[in-house]
């Protein structure tokens, strides 16, 4: 198999009435409110219907598609359709506001876009201020033809090394970067959690993953949806996760694997006991960020283990505490294993003795290479993938320590990333939104602890002179971010100081703002602005 759409044929026409995708029940959804299950057969259907209709705009090996669908099962019959005929798509973050989606757009290089019809207008704004010629269609009345895609797609036929997504991560250094993701970083993400055994174990045809994490996100789109395809199972897609709703969709869609973030075990403890919360199937759930604490009560309660993992979107692999005893009372994420080797270094690279805490970077160890399996680079930067592949090892920037077993435990998020419900904020984004506005003279963005989403967004703000630090100005604030960047990156919290912290070459110390120990949200003065974010 060379593509995700030859590992889908195979598995539709070995087991066309099993069941592909599923959207539980949702009263109130502007889609398939009532539920929808379709088949790997139906799911063919759709999918080669549109490969017709692409083929005939003549977009082709080369190309890149943005896809706009939110957690859709729909967004499968695109994107295979365009895998088949070698088209990359990039997936796109539907909060995403206008200057992230023309950044996204515009960086891509996409040909055509394809849109739910709530953000069509959106997305055609963004097409008249693009250079690039941008046509955008709705996804539910789409025109009787497609716009002819630009340039002619490439002659050779798709294969392992084509580009099947182009994936956005946020870095360190303000603008997400472009993850180039072949056919083979996609199989092989899906093999890898296929086979990963142990409390992780997989049946062939017998499986229904629940997901509730984003289709623009790796664990979602690559890991998860490929692994269903290659044991012809079932993939179930929550609009978004809902502690209410969790354990009656579980029931109803008959899960039997659950995916979780740190956010997600918390806040259904917190509920009030429910029959539903036991007449599930659920054999376990892959996630990470549970705390240790809670990691026991919650197997305790609902009846299934926890399997705690670490990957990213330029690994492909993940690394899980899959066999027992599991350390569930620490933050354990496992071996390295099969040929996915780690190591943990000093900021000299240089490997650092058990329990000492130092950067995780990792590798494969097998005669293909350092990168086989990895993202191809990030895109129109050259110069950042090798940065981060300096020495031959990937450089991940999460803090973690290794005990003399073996096993990896992580301890901190990567530098200058903050980490709210699963979406990972680069600081660097939000301060250069909030510089921008007149009354900034200064900012420094930092996480700050948050009891139900991990960490949220902190701003420390040196006003202009003139500028009145109040409640009013803080709103102001709020306003401009929310107009320019995603609701969840926008400052949940803004301190107003008169002056920031730096180094001789006026660098802010971040680490210097506050003395270690303080919670930067009890100091006199932060203002909580957590209620004005809200999905748009």
């Amino acid at each position: 198999m060379d593509t995700v759409f030859d590992a889908f044929m195979a598995a539709a026409n070995a087991a066309p009435d099993h069941s592909f995708l599923c959207a539980p029940p949702s009263p109130g959804r502007a889609y398939h409110p009532d539920g929808v299950e379709y088949t790997y057969a139906q799911v063919r259907a759709e999918a080669l219907a549109l490969r017709a209709r692409y083929a005939a705009a003549e977009y082709g090996h080369g190309h890149r598609v943005g896809l706009l669908f939110e957690n859709r099962p729909e967004f499968f019959f695109h994107y295979l359709a365009l895998n088949a005929l070698g088209a990359g798509v990039v997936p796109i973050n539907p909060d995403y506001r206008h200057d992230e989606l023309l950044y996204q757009m515009d960086h891509s290089g996409a040909e055509l876009v394809v849109t739910i019809p709530a953000r069509m207008d959106a997305l055609e704004e963004v097409a008249r201020e693009r250079a690039k010629q941008l046509p955008v269609v709705d996804a539910e009345e789409p025109p009787a033809a497609l716009p002819k895609a630009g340039p002619a797609p490439r002659k050779d036929a798709p294969g392992l090394d084509t580009e099947c997504a182009l994936l956005y991560t946020s870095g360190t250094t303000g603008r997400p970067k472009g993850c180039i993701l072949t056919n083979h970083y996609y199989l092989n993400a899906g093999a890898w959690y296929r086979d990963m055994g142990g409390r992780a174990a997989i049946e062939h045809g017998r499986e229904r993953f629940m997901n509730p994490l984003p289709l623009f996100h790796m664990n979602c789109m690559a890991v998860t949806a490929t692994c269903a395809i290659l044991t012809a199972n079932c993939l179930i897609l929550p609009e978004r996760f809902s502690p209410r709703r969790w354990w009656p969709d579980a029931a109803a869609s008959r899960a039997t694997i659950i995916h979780y973030l740190g956010v997600m075990p918390p806040l259904l403890l917190n509920q009030e006991p429910a029959p539903e919360e036991r007449r599930h199937r659920i054999k376990f759930g892959v996630g990470a960020g549970v705390e240790p604490q809670l990691h026991e009560p919650f197997e305790t309660r609902f009846g299934f283990p926890l399997v705690e993992v670490w990957g990213m979107t330029e690994t492909g692999r993940i690394l899980a505490d899959r066999f027992e005893p599991r350390e569930v009372h620490t933050r354990a994420f496992g071996r390295p294993h099969g040929g996915f080797e780690a190591r943990v270094v000093d900021e000299q690279d240089r490997e650092l003795p058990a329990d000492v805490q130092g950067e995780l970077v990792v590798r494969w160890g097998g005669p293909e290479g350092p990168r086989h399996g990895f993202f191809t680079g990030y895109l129109k930067n050259a110069e950042a993938t090798e940065e981060a592949w300096r020495g031959g090892w990937f450089h991940t920037g999460d803090a973690v320590r290794r005990d003399a077993s073996g096993m990896l435990y992580f301890v901190d998020r990567k530098k200058n990333i903050i980490r709210r419900s699963g979406e990972n904020i680069a600081a660097a984004e939000v301060e250069a939104c909030l510089q921008a506005h007149e009354a900034v003279a200064q900012v420094a963005v930092l996480a700050v602890p948050d009891e139900i989403r991990e960490e949220e967004v902190m701003a420390c703000v040196v006003p202009m002179p003139g500028s009145v630090a109040d409640a009013r100005l803080a709103n102001d604030l709020a306003d401009w971010c929310l107009g320019r960047l995603a609701y969840f990156k926008a400052p949940g919290w803004i301190l107003f100081v008169d002056g920031l912290p730096t180094t001789r070459t006026q660098k802010v110390q971040k680490t210097q703002i506050f003395p270690p120990g303080e919670d930067p949200r009890r100091r006199p003065g932060s203002l909580d602005l957590r209620a004005r974010k809200k999905r748009g």
